[in-house]
């Protein structure tokens, strides 16, 4: 394994300095081997670096830092006096852009090159807005549009340039010519595909300083991290075929792992800054069905049963593995509401609309903001029918929203407008909103990190309430199922969260007996 990381040349095995602490970990049973000079300097160093330390926030930022974020600041600090890219892996809603703004100012005042940085377009707004608020004396510019070509000319007049993903695989060619100070990947799982033409394109970029946002607990996703360290330390991690074999190799290769890589990841969670964020509580709602949407849903129910487990021995189930999917999520739509399949019904009731509209009324009565949220845009448009009649102010944000900073700033701002539908896709990165104290999960998502980024667009630094969370889940129906299968049975759970067909070859008759009963 130590060999494969490193380059041959004659006798030796040369390695980059990012690879150090991983093969200190490695060599740590090897008491024979020889290093050169270089190594053991590098190595010397980090064995008497005596911790990250706070560091003193930049006159020109706006604001207070917190404990947490001065130490982020400090271990970026770090990472620059060593030359290392690293990923700060800091939960959702604890301010991982307000740490690199201030860093990024620190850098702006020693006259270096402009910093890159490179993030999902829903953030563009995002970044530019907490720019302005922290440190207005930073010079953005967002390069993206058609007209972007001249923006390039312009780039040494500016201290921060942001761009998105889509911008930076279709310039790639003009951008690597350029040598950045810093380059930032926020939401860097974008990434973690090292094959994708935006992780290559990545991995060209030239810079002093390479930085990986992303709040994934990324030591839980070991084979993410091949491609996302390639772009922080090139070559750090060996050929990915090398990589994939060591962490397959067992527990003990994981442990040398995490060791190896402890100083390039900067992970805070929640739990362990609590006394900085308020309290947050979360609660299942079990909704029960009304004799209508009950008999819709055993009739579809009951078609399922029939087309997936029916013929003797549940043969069916062999030949109509594609249609699991499809099945379980009509049996979500219909336990949302009946409108989703049938437009004709989407007047009528349905538990969960029921439940929701009673509580929202009560809430706003008492001077408290709600995002709701669900997955299904169709179902959101029913929400809004019933806020229009029930006479509620409300936000809306889906995919096709164009303003969204402006209907962001209005349900921030606006003491009238108490509720704000957003949908999955469009709202469960990047938005801060801490004028609402209260959050509801139409239709749960089985995948608990994504349920987490969407509590915590209103449970982050900034909030000075305590979050309450609710899920609403409609009692015997698919949702209940789901749930007790990812305590059963993960793998299957993670087939339906992941939409992942190739797991669902390990489908059985009993688990759709469960899932369909």
């Amino acid at each position: 394994m130590i060999g494969q990381l490193g380059i041959v040349q004659d006798e030796h095995v040369r390695f980059a300095p990012a690879q150090v602490a991983l093969l200190d970990a490695l060599l740590a049973t090897r008491t024979e081997v020889d290093v050169d000079e270089k190594f053991a300097e590098i190595r010397g160093r980090l064995e008497s670096f005596e911790g990250i330390a706070e560091a003193e926030q930049p006159d020109e930022f706006r604001g207070s830092l917190r404990t947490y974020q001065r130490e982020g600041l400090g271990w970026l600090h770090f990472l620059e006096e060593f030359h290392f890219g690293g990923c700060l892996a800091d939960d959702m809603g604890l301010g991982k852009t307000v740490q690199v703004i201030a860093a990024l100012a620190q850098r702006a005042t020693n006259e270096t090159a402009p910093s890159l940085v490179v993030m999902p377009r829903s953030l563009l707004f995002n970044w530019a807005e907490e720019c302005e608020r922290f440190c207005p004396m930073l010079k953005v510019l967002e390069y993206s549009g058609l007209d972007r070509a001249e923006l390039r000319e312009t780039f040494d007049q500016y201290h921060v340039i942001l761009t998105t993903y889509g911008t930076l695989r279709r310039d790639i060619l003009e951008l690597k010519d350029y040598r950045f100070d810093y380059v930032v990947l926020d939401e860097a799982q974008t990434i973690k595909n090292a094959g994708s033409q935006v992780a290559k394109a990545s991995r060209l970029l030239d810079a002093n300083h390479r930085l990986a946002l992303s709040g994934t607990p990324i030591e839980n996703h070991l084979g993410d991290l091949w491609s996302i360290f390639e772009f922080l330390n090139p070559g750090m991690l060996g050929r990915s075929s090398l990589f994939r074999r060591f962490t397959d190799d067992g527990n003990s290769n994981r442990h040398l792992l995490t060791r190896g890589l402890a100083p390039f990841i900067l992970r805070r969670t929640k739990s362990e800054v609590a006394a900085e964020l308020p309290s947050r509580f979360e609660q299942t709602i079990h909704c029960r069905m009304g004799e209508d949407q009950q008999r819709q849903y055993d009739e579809m129910r009951e078609h399922y049963r029939q087309s997936l487990l029916g013929g003797e021995n549940g043969q069916g189930l062999n030949t109509s593995k594609m249609h699991v999917l499809e099945a379980l999520l009509r049996l979500r739509q219909v336990a949302c509401h009946p409108g989703l399949l049938k437009p004709e019904l989407a007047e009528g009731d349905s538990a969960k609309l029921d439940t929701l509209g009673p509580l929202l009324e009560e809430l706003i009565g008492e001077g408290h903001k709600a995002l709701v949220f669900s997955q299904f845009t169709s179902m959101l448009a029913i929400v809004r029918k019933r806020l229009d009649r029930m006479g509620l102010a409300y936000e809306y944000l889906d995919g096709q929203t164009r303003d969204r900073k402006e209907r962001i700033d209005h349900f921030q701002q606006d003491p009238d407008c108490g509720i704000f539908l957003i949908s999955l896709k469009a709202g469960g990165l990047g938005l801060n909103l801490t004028a609402a104290d209260y959050v509801f999960l139409l239709d749960p998502w089985w995948n608990p990190a994504v349920e987490m980024q969407a509590i915590d667009r209103a449970h982050r630094v900034g909030q000075t309430r305590p979050v309450f969370a609710y899920r609403l889940i409609c009692e015997g129906t698919v949702e209940e199922k789901i749930t007790e299968l990812q305590q059963q049975k993960r793998e299957l759970a993670d087939a339906i969260l992941l939409e992942n067909r190739s797991v669902l070859k390990n489908l059985t008759k009993d688990d759709l007996e469960l899932l369909l009963s």
